[in-house]
């Protein structure tokens, strides 16, 4: 003879949200342990589980438009303070008397 889901100590998510969920309705925590067959500290762990998971999905936001174009800029800003970067220190090798190119002249 199998053993059923509370026997063996295995409950599907949605069996467990439904305990959850009657308990953060007001139901008795000895009765609804009780009837789904688990002990009565299993079902507030499963409570703090629930609330977590519900409060991590309510922090994040849908992407949209801004995103992409915020990333856009971003980039545009650390391409334009490189080169502002290369400029400068070119402008200080020059005022050095250093030339900029170190390679050979190919003239």
């Amino acid at each position: 003879m199998a053993k059923s889901n509370a026997e063996r100590g295995r409950f599907s998510s949605r069996k467990k949200m439904d305990v959850v969920l009657r308990v953060l309705r007001g139901d008795d925590l000895d009765l609804v342990s009780r009837e789904a067959g688990i002990t009565t500290a299993k079902v507030p762990e499963w409570r703090n589980q629930f609330v977590a998971s519900g409060q991590a999905g309510l922090k994040s936001r849908d992407a949209d438009g801004l995103d992409d174009e915020v990333a856009r800029l971003k980039a545009l800003v650390g391409d334009l303070t490189m080169r502002l970067e290369l400029s400068r220190e070119a402008v200080q090798r020059l005022r050095g008397g250093v030339p900029l190119a170190t390679g050979r002249s190919t003239r």
